[in-house]
């Protein structure tokens, strides 16, 4: 029974408009948000837009795309161009009434909304009677023929949002003839005259063999990159960039780095903490590379640079030997907790046993020996797939179990002679790693046969080998906390102690602004015996009160807090840059559409510059495509673009590492880039990337 008090809230929250309002799902920001109109490229100011294909772009084509994509292989770059007049024909042709079907494919990216928004705004202006269907949970939608008609009301009320909410996504790729069939089938039940695929690689993978397989029943195929990770660039065979970014990475970029900067500030003031934040990126460290130059966090991982490593020390070590240590090529993981390591250890020394590492979700990809066992744990489970009626993950549910299968494939190799993948010393070497590590590096591939990164704890690998290298440092000696000289003085003064007599005796760099107390003093024990064998107590005397007060003071605590920044990322509300260049992708994909392309992706040329010298165009997806290893058997996908170490954004944040570290007295360099706002003159109008590489140009 209703209580008289519940009664009374009850009246107030149904009478009462004010308490309505403050209660309600509709703030403010979302209001402003949703009246927000994006700015659009000069070439959309006209009635009408067309294309126009050039020869300014080659593309080093795949043998097996020309085989298995004929009818889409031979597409070139096309520019659009705004038509402020057109004759009857072009018009007729343009302003058609036409049923356009969207989806998204992958995970979110702050903008997907805006991509809809545009692509509906361009073709009801083109024709009111024109239909757009967003087809529900991804492609299965179109698979399965779920499908909702966009009006103004739906489409309205997801302007300049984050999220997939209007028609969600899934991951289901169409790469099988019963699921291709479907598919046609769905086109042709709504008399669909194009299709537009919103994802990243895999996805506009799908496009265009949809457009290669659509060509003959005259359904266009128009592709739109969204990746947060930012691996879809798109440069010719000459090196020109005709896509610089993906939709959704500098909103993601941003909202990440806004996270690491608190961090970086509550670091430095409890000043007992390392954050430990490990950000998206599968394949590449985009992400991690916009977060280090967004907030200049104490110690930044980039995968690409560490496949680089080579390790001079045991090459000459190997050449005066007269062998040569291929081993020496390529970053291990004790060596790259080593690299951690030695930052720690300089920060500590001046005082700083705190601060910030950024680290790259699929820094493990970059890793030689972890890499080997990737590669050779999916083409295992893979050809366990292929061969039995159920699966690899069905069949051995829990750890123990697949371990045992692994063995049982080592001993064949041994005893029986029998050549397989996996043998005694892949066993013996597996054995070795923690058991959670071995239940990530078994963790259940994604539907693309991918190995998930996010699935595995990289930062607790890494931080566990860390640790462990930390112990045995502190113990050496060699891992101290800094004592301020002036807090020395100051300390053993105030009880009528000599600083500048015991000085020499604990510290090894007496004199020196922070001072190391040496390493041979490692405990109370150690303490004693180098305070006696000075002279500075007898036998049996207790160590003065404010020199052991100090010696507590240089021993460190290694304290972690590990974060992982992803989800929260994607699902942001998109930056002003995202919220314009998604729009004009929508504008884009319709504009591609009106002048009868298809298999191309739909892209902004010249995104690094400002916003002015934008040029809408349409990309043939066809000549992007490379052979990879998927589920274990090489496929047609689309290339992913990784980290370039020689660029010049990449090469002034290693300029400018030491200086970040902020192994010195004094305070860190920690940049603020603020939070995200949907207004382009509120935050950084393009990725710092961009920026630092366009500088370079000058």
């Amino acid at each position: 029974m209703q209580s008289e008090e519940n009664a009374d809230v009850t009246q107030l929250i149904e009478e009462n408009t004010a308490v309505q309002q403050v209660v309600s799902n509709v703030s403010n920001e979302l209001i402003a948000r949703r009246n927000y109109k994006p700015a659009v490229c000069n070439v959309f100011l006209n009635e009408f837009t067309k294309t126009e294909e050039t020869n300014d772009y080659k593309f080093d084509t795949h043998i097996e795309a020309k085989k298995r994509l004929p009818d889409i292989i031979g597409n070139k770059v096309q520019i659009i161009k705004g038509v402020s007049s057109a004759d009857e024909l072009f018009r007729k042709k343009y302003c058609k009434k036409r049923n356009i079907g969207i989806v998204f494919s992958g995970g979110p990216a702050p903008g997907g909304h805006n991509v809809i928004a545009g692509l509906y705004d361009a073709a009801k202006k083109a024709n009111p009677e024109s239909s757009i269907y967003g087809f529900l949970l991804g492609p299965d939608g179109i698979i399965e023929n779920e499908h909702v008609e966009l009006k103004d009301d739906i489409v309205n009320a997801h302007r300049n949002l984050g999220g997939f909410g209007m028609i969600k996504t899934g991951r289901t790729k169409i790469d099988s003839k019963g699921k291709m069939s479907l598919s046609k089938e769905t086109c042709s039940k709504l008399k669909l005259d194009a299709l537009v695929i919103v994802g990243g690689d895999d996805s506009n993978t799908n496009a265009a063999f949809l457009a290669q397989e659509m060509y003959k029943d005259g359904v266009q195929i128009i592709g739109v990159p969204k990746t947060i990770d930012g691996d879809i660039q798109v440069r010719d065979a000459n090196g020109s960039v005709l896509c610089a970014i993906s939709f959704g990475f500098h909103t993601a970029a941003l909202s990440f780095s806004n996270s690491v900067s608190n961090l970086c500030t509550d670091s430095c003031s409890d000043v007992k903490y390392w954050h430990i934040c490990k950000v998206m990126g599968r394949v590449a460290s985009h992400l991690a590379l916009e977060v280090a130059l967004q907030t200049h966090a104490n110690i930044t991982l980039i995968g690409e640079d560490l496949a680089d490593y080579v390790d001079m020390r045991r090459l000459e070590k190997a050449k005066k030997e007269g062998t040569t240590d291929y081993t020496a090529f390529g970053m291990t993981l004790r060596h790259l907790s080593r690299v951690i390591c030695d930052g720690i250890v300089r920060r500590a020394a001046v005082g700083k046993n705190y601060g910030v590492i950024v680290i790259p979700e699929g820094v493990l990809e970059f890793i030689n020996e972890i890499q080997i066992f990737i590669i050779k744990l999916n083409t295992i489970i893979a050809k366990y797939n292929s061969t039995h009626d159920t699966d690899f993950h069905s069949d051995f549910p829990v750890l123990e179990d697949k371990l045992e299968y692994l063995r049982r494939l080592a001993k064949a190799s041994r005893e029986e002679g029998i050549f397989t993948i996996w043998n005694t010393r892949d066993d013996d070497l597996f054995n070795d790693i923690p058991a959670f590590f071995q239940e990530g590096l078994l963790t259940e591939r994604d539907s693309h046969g991918n190995f998930q990164f996010s699935q595995v704890e990289t930062d607790k690998v890494l931080m566990g080998l860390v640790k462990d290298y930390l112990k045995i440092l502190k113990e050496k000696g060699q891992y101290k906390i800094g004592i301020p000289k002036s807090y020395f003085y100051k300390t053993l003064e105030k009880e009528n102690l000599y600083p500048d007599i015991l000085g020499p005796v604990l510290f090894d760099n007496f004199g020196e602004d922070f001072l190391i107390m040496k390493d041979s003093i490692t405990s109370v024990k150690t303490l004693n015996q180098a305070l006696n064998k000075d002279g500075i107590i007898r036998d049996g005397d207790k160590i003065p009160g404010p020199v052991e007060k100090i010696y507590k003071k240089s021993i460190p605590s290694f304290k972690t807090q590990l974060h992982f920044f992803g989800y929260d990322g994607r699902g942001n509300d998109p930056c002003g840059f995202d919220c314009v260049y998604a729009y004009n992708l929508g504008l884009t994909a319709f504009s591609l559409i009106a002048n009868g392309s298809t298999g191309q992706m739909a892209a902004i040329k010249n995104l690094e510059k400002e916003f002015e010298k934008w040029e809408p165009i349409g990309i043939p997806i066809a000549p992007l495509m490379r052979i990879e290893e998927r589920k274990g058997k090489l496929d047609l996908v689309l290339e992913k673009t990784l980290v370039d170490v020689n660029s010049p954004c990449f090469r002034i944040l290693k300029e400018l590492r030491e200086k970040w570290l902020g192994a010195y007295p004094g305070e860190d360099d920690y940049r603020k880039p603020g939070p995200i706002r949907y207004i382009e003159k509120c935050e950084e109008n393009r990725p710092l990337t961009f920026v630092l590489n366009e500088l370079a140009k000058k």
